[in-house]
């Protein structure tokens, strides 16, 4: 038996998981992170990290490492796919006095993951074991344990409190009977992710948004392992269709063609497809045990709100760890946590993603010709248009969660 009653566990170890491991760490809390791969998966799935979240990065000392790995994004362009042309552009500088970082950086989310891994070997008091998968959950009075497989076996490990980051299918919620409330789509993203140079070729910036009433697509560009960059294009797709139909050469070229069409076959570095939900568990604090990520909460990723919030999840929950932990509050002071990330989840991160995917997929006409008309007039006026940069880039979420509790 691993005990430390005055030790917190981390289940998970994303960037999320890592991230909560390195606040908790800087200011002396003693942490242990079981995660049950054998290492840092290289997952690209996520990879806009918005001005709110560089905030929080800046102050944990990660932003300089995850610019340098990064592209520094400033605008986002909305398109009308069918008719060609840019709709709506906003430029995240208009945010200057609201915040210290008014741009995006496009870091992708196994990176940031790596940072804080790296920055946790400063701090004696943490540690990262992988192929310790969690089995069980027993919580109690004064402490929660853990019953874990590794490859020497079974052990059980005992801490103060326990951080569930585990994802979508969250062990520690499934243990603690949280439900998971919500719908899955009945369809999925695929991503294509490829070097052909958008920017150049069709006028492209970081950040497009293309609306189409039959099929939309988000088309970004990442900084892969350096220069020139990836673009990763996402569109939806039929459940119907099979993984292995959706990943084959044929189907691949011919989406990416319909959609951007060009002399020549796209060289295609890697493909991926998942399903898509909009869930929030029922509570994200059960006693001494709290969920984080993907394990509270998931979204679609039009928006880029999944990792973001995570992020914040990750902080706001260290932050009130910190102060139980030192004794300036009582167990009680979790629920705020529970009270702010859960609110914020349900009142702005899922309305907002779901409303994203509305705008773009919109097949009635005269609707579709509102949404369009309606973004193009917000760009054009600077304070609409700082409002609704106050909300893509999460910052209205975050300082509304600190007026709650």
């Amino acid at each position: 038996m691993t005990e430390s009653k005055n030790k917190i566990l981390i289940v998970g170890a994303g960037p999320v998981g890592l991230i909560a491991a390195l606040k908790l760490s800087q200011s002396g809390v003693p942490v242990t992170i079981l995660e049950k791969e054998s290492t840092l998966l290289d997952d690209p799935r996520a990879a806009t990290t918005h001005p709110a979240t560089l905030e929080m990065l800046s102050e944990l000392g990660m932003l300089e490492e995850a610019e340098k790995q990064g592209l520094v994004c400033d605008e986002m362009y909305f398109w009308d796919r069918p008719k060609g042309k840019i709709i709506a552009k906003f430029n995240h500088r208009i945010l200057k006095d609201q915040t210290k970082f008014p741009y995006v950086v496009q870091c992708e989310q196994y990176k940031l993951a790596k940072i804080a891994l790296k920055m946790l070997d400063d701090y004696p008091n943490s540690e990262v074991l992988f192929s310790h998968e969690v089995t069980a959950v027993n919580q109690k009075s004064d402490q929660v344990e853990l019953d874990v497989n590794n490859t020497n076996g079974s052990s059980k490990f005992v801490g103060s409190f326990v951080i569930g980051c585990d994802g979508g299918k969250s062990v520690i919620r499934k243990f603690s009977e949280i439900e998971f409330d919500g719908f899955t789509y009945p369809e999925r993203f695929v991503v294509y992710t490829t070097p052909f140079d958008f920017e150049t070729a069709r006028g492209c910036c970081y950040r497009n948004y293309y609306a189409d009433p039959v099929e939309w697509s988000n088309l970004f560009k990442v900084s892969g392992n350096g220069p020139p960059g990836l673009w990763r294009a996402v569109f939806p797709t039929d459940m119907k269709q099979s993984d292995k139909e959706v990943m084959r050469e044929e189907f691949v070229q011919q989406k990416m063609q319909k959609f951007f069409p060009k002399s020549g076959d796209y060289e295609i570095i890697h493909r991926n497809v998942y399903t898509i939900n909009q869930r929030v568990a029922s509570k994200f604090r059960k006693g001494r045990i709290l969920l984080a990520g993907d394990s509270a909460h998931l979204n679609n990723s039009i928006g880029g709100m999944g990792l973001n919030g995570g992020i914040h999840d990750a902080c706001n929950a260290a932050e009130k760890l910190i102060s139980v932990w030192r004794g300036a509050s009582n167990i009680d002071y979790l629920d705020t946590y529970d009270l702010q990330r859960r609110t914020i989840t349900h009142e702005f991160t899922q309305a907002q993603t779901i409303a994203n995917k509305k705008r773009l997929e919109a097949k009635d006409p005269e609707t579709r010709e509102k949404n369009l008309a309606e973004l193009a007039a917000t760009a054009e006026d600077p304070k609409r248009a700082e409002n609704f940069l106050l909300n893509s880039s999460m910052l209205s979420a975050v300082r509304r969660a600190a007026t709650l509790g």
